[in-house]
């Protein structure tokens, strides 16, 4: 009895620790497409560039997304640096690197990228 709480007392935070750093890895993930903005995803409607388009959209209160394929992702970020980034970059490919969250990815950093 003694060594199996020996046992869990030295390797229970070893495991703890190891699930921790995995987890940590396994959110950000980077993906490839076309910048774009939520309110358009793949098809732009207005007429003009696709970076018009979702220029006037992101300042209409869309925010930027990322189409790959045929998702949508839409790119959650407050960070000034990271929009104006996206903003160069709409209608462009990019790559994207983030925490994935079902239908939208929380940016940790944007590049150009094909």
């Amino acid at each position: 009895m003694k060594r199996r709480a020996i046992f869990l007392a030295v390797l229970g935070p070893v495991f703890l620790a190891g699930v921790i750093v995995t987890a940590a890895h396994a959110a950000n993930t980077t993906l490839a497409g076309k910048v774009s903005d939520a309110m358009c995803g793949a098809s732009h409607m207005m007429a003009g560039s696709e970076a018009a388009c979702a220029h006037e959209c992101v300042k209409g209160g869309s925010k930027y997304a990322l189409v790959v394929g045929d998702k949508v992702y839409t790119l959650e970020t407050s960070d000034k640096a990271t929009l104006d980034k996206l903003g160069e970059l709409a209608g462009s490919n990019a790559r994207v690197t983030g925490e994935v969250k079902g239908d939208s990815i929380v940016v940790k950093s944007v590049s150009a990228g094909s």
